[in-house]
């Protein structure tokens, strides 16, 4: 069996993550970790997450448990995030990484980690989320210069970054495909006299509302007719799959970089 550890373990991706490897013939919760005066230290992470099975006792240090586990899977936030990828670097333990809304040196840092051991980072774990990400790759080399390309979002109203890293990765695979640099044609809203639409521009538009999971689409808009390639997430869950198949898939890679492409073969 794999040991799994989970941080964020009392969160609401945490939890659909401890339930996600309690579901994994091949997996085995080893460690939960919370941060420092959470209200859930001490509790069974299983029944935190509503199994009818205990599995281990949440703690408030990475460092207590790193000798307990095989892999990490990590949804937190940037700061912990770097500060977990550089304790399992140090001590050879492999990682899930599903965090976003990294500034340019703090996903720097997590990708230095991959130096010392194996490790996954994706902005999005759902495996129908990557195959669209193939998707849009094959569309935006069909349809080329002819389309105008417009990216909405929706997400719930706690989450902090915007747009999702879901969408700056589809912005991302675009572009790269059309052979344009995201920096410098995305739109991030509109507002006011804006003037005509510029043909090599890819628009962004964010909503934050209620507890939507995730939903997302891609627009290739022409006179005439336009396609839409589109995700939406019911349940946390379509995420927290993918995370635990990678960590899976993970287990038996050396160090390196990966995403959930490398996971699914679809490279």
């Amino acid at each position: 069996m794999i040991k799994i550890a989970v941080t964020g373990a009392g969160g609401r991706m945490g939890r659909t993550l401890i339930e996600a490897v309690a579901n994994h013939p091949d997996l085995i919760l080893a460690a939960a970790i919370e941060q420092p005066g959470s209200p859930f230290l001490s509790i069974d992470a299983g029944s935190l997450a509503g199994l009818d099975q205990s599995c281990v006792s949440i703690v408030d240090d990475l460092n207590d448990v790193i000798d307990d586990f095989d892999v990490l899977i990590d949804f937190t936030a940037p700061g912990a995030t770097v500060s977990n990828a550089q304790a399992c670097a140090r001590s050879g333990k492999k990682m899930v990484v599903g965090t976003t809304g990294f500034d340019a040196s703090q996903k720097a840092a997590v990708v230095a980690a991959a130096e010392s051991t194996s490790l996954c980072m994706a902005s999005n774990f759902s495996t129908g989320v990557n195959l669209c990400f193939k998707l849009l790759d094959m569309a935006a080399r069909v349809l080329g210069d002819d389309v105008d390309i417009e990216i909405s979002e929706a997400h719930h109203r706690h989450k902090v970054d915007a747009p999702s890293g879901t969408a700056l990765s589809m912005g991302r695979i675009v572009a790269d495909a059309l052979g344009r640099d995201l920096d410098e044609v995305a739109i991030y809203g509109r507002e006011g006299q804006t003037g005509a639409r510029k043909d090599d521009t890819i628009g962004f538009a964010t909503i934050r509302a209620g507890d939507i999971v995730g939903d997302h689409t891609v627009m290739f808009a022409a006179e005439g007719e336009r396609v839409e390639i589109s995700h939406k997430a019911s349940s946390r869950m379509s995420f927290a799959r993918g995370a635990v198949r990678a960590a899976a898939w993970l287990a038996e890679k050396p160090p390196g970089l990966f995403d959930m492409q490398d996971v699914l073969g679809l490279k």
